[in-house]
C-alpha cells in the first residue's frame, strides 16, 4: 500500500513554526520556574545559617549568592544520599596520596577535610547527620594542617 502525502508545504510550515514557537515558550517557561524555586525565602535564610556556621568554624564562605545556587533549599548534591556507598567510595578515595595506580596509598588526612561537608550537612539536611559523623569518626584523621 501506498501512502500518499496531501498536506501543502505551506500546511507544514504552519505547523513547524507553531511547534517551534510551543517549545520556545514552554522552555522559557520551564527556565523562570527552575530559577525562581531555587531562590526562595529558605534557601536565602539557610546560606546565612551557613555563612555564620562556617565563619565560626574559621573558613571563609562564599557569597550569599553563590550558596543559593549551590545549595538551594535541600542541600543540593550534597544532600543527595551522602551516606550511600558510593559517595562513601568517592570521599575515601579522595583521601589519598594523589598518586595513580599502585602508588595509590591511603593518607592520614586532616580533620577539616570533612568538616566543610559535615556544616553543609548540619545545616541542609541534619537528619543524615548522625550516620555520616559515624563514618566520619571511622576515618584515620588527625590535625595534620597547621594554620
Amino acid at each position: 500500500m501506498t501512502v500518499t502525502e496531501t498536506s501543502s508545504k505551506k500546511e507544514n510550515r504552519t505547523t513547524y513554526i507553531v511547534m517551534g514557537a510551543l517549545v520556545l515558550v514552554l522552555t522559557v517557561i520551564a527556565l523562570v520556574t527552575f530559577h525562581s524555586g531555587k531562590t526562595s525565602q529558605e534557601a536565602q535564610q539557610k546560606a546565612v545559617q551557613l555563612t555564620a556556621a562556617l565563619t565560626a568554624a574559621g573558613a571563609r564562605a562564599p557569597s550569599q549568592e553563590t550558596l543559593v545556587r549551590l545549595f538551594g533549599n535541600d542541600g543540593g548534591s550534597v544532600c543527595d544520599d551522602p551516606n550511600g556507598a558510593l559517595r562513601r567510595g568517592v570521599l575515601t578515595q579522595q583521601l589519598m596520596n594523589g598518586a595513580a595506580g599502585p602508588g595509590m596509598r591511603p593518607v592520614i588526612a586532616d580533620r577539616r577535610v570533612v568538616g566543610a561537608q559535615l556544616l553543609i550537612m548540619k545545616v541542609y539536611c541534619p537528619d543524615e547527620v548522625p550516620s555520616f559523623q559515624e563514618f566520619v569518626n571511622s576515618l584515620n584523621l588527625s590535625d595534620t594542617v597547621k594554620g
